[in-house]
Order: structure tokens, then C-alpha cells, then sequence
């Protein structure tokens, strides 16, 4: 059984926060390109997200990097909110796959779901306009998710695993 202690070892710890920065930078090179927020939206660091699939020290490192990342969001306080637990929450689902080919549906579905909500939100409140533009936002935040998930993520994970690197989650 695994102890608390060798949980949150130094290598755990550092696993994370590089984690993190790279999931900041990325985001914030998405955002340089105008990618990283709104409706349509390919954040190089979703492919990240695949992460805990392969390592438990992703899921804490995702989180802090996606409430440094939405510190710029233009939907403010919101995004670092419901976006930051989007992320935790698909990072946590992603952990508990039990394939590969898998991994990336968890932060597709959540992303589609809470960002796709906060987004039509934003726009129209929760008046009769709400479901159209939920539809719409959910649909395009979701594809992106997909894209990135799946064209970067899915690669990243078999490159890792082909090359041993693994954490303790496997």
C-alpha cells in the first residue's frame, strides 16, 4: 500500500510543477495565436491532460497550471473556477482509464460540458437563448478539445510509454 509519504515524494512534487509550467507556457503560447480562450479554442496544453493516465502526480499539476493559465481568461474569475475544475475533474477521470485509446474522452466530455456552459453563460445568461448557444459552444470547444487531445495527446502518451517513462499509476 501505497503511504502518504511516498505520494508526495520530491520526484512527485517536481513531476507536477514541471507539469504545470509547461501547461502555463503552452497555454500561453495558444493565447499569443489567439487559440487559448473562447468558443473555438486549441490550447496545445490539453494534450497534457492525457497525463494522468500514465502519472497521479498529473492531476494536481494540471489543476495549478490551468488556474495560472485562466488568470488571463477574458471571462475572468469564472473561467479560473469552472474551468480550472474542469480540468481537475477531467484529470482525475483520465486517471482511472483503464486504456489508452481512452484517455483523452475525459477532458473532451468536461471541457465540452463545464467550458462549453460557462461560455453560453457569458454570452446570454440563462435566458431562452442558453441551449442554442450552449449547443454551439460545446460543440466547438468539444472539437477542439478532440483535436488536440487526440492528434497531440494520444501520440504523447505512446511516445512516453514506448520510452519507459512512467509514473506510478502503472
Amino acid at each position: 500500500m501505497e503511504t502518504t509519504t511516498a505520494k508526495f515524494s520530491s520526484r512527485y512534487l517536481t513531476r507536477s510543477a514541471v507539469i504545470a509550467a509547461i501547461y502555463v507556457v503552452l497555454t500561453y503560447l495558444a493565447g499569443i495565436l489567439n487559440l487559448a480562450y473562447g468558443p473555438v479554442q486549441f490550447r496545445f496544453s490539453e494534450a497534457l491532460t492525457v497525463l494522468p493516465f500514465l502519472f497521479p502526480e498529473a492531476v494536481p499539476g494540471l489543476f495549478i497550471g490551468c488556474i495560472i493559465s485562466n488568470i488571463l481568461s477574458p471571462y475572468g474569475t469564472l473561467d479560473l473556477v469552472v474551468g480550472s475544475i474542469a480540468t481537475l475533474l477531467a484529470a482525475i477521470w483520465t486517471a482511472k482509464c483503464g486504456k489508452r485509446a481512452f484517455a483523452p474522452m475525459p477532458p473532451v466530455i468536461s471541457n465540452m460540458v463545464l467550458v462549453g456552459g460557462m461560455i453560453a453563460w457569458c454570452e446570454t445568461g440563462f435566458g431562452a437563448g442558453f441551449l442554442p448557444a450552449f449547443a454551439y459552444n460545446a460543440l466547438t470547444v468539444g472539437a477542439g478539445e478532440l483535436v488536440v487531445c487526440y492528434a497531440l495527446g494520444l501520440p504523447l502518451l505512446k511516445v512516453l510509454e514506448n520510452r519507459g517513462v512512467t509514473g506510478t499509476a502503472r
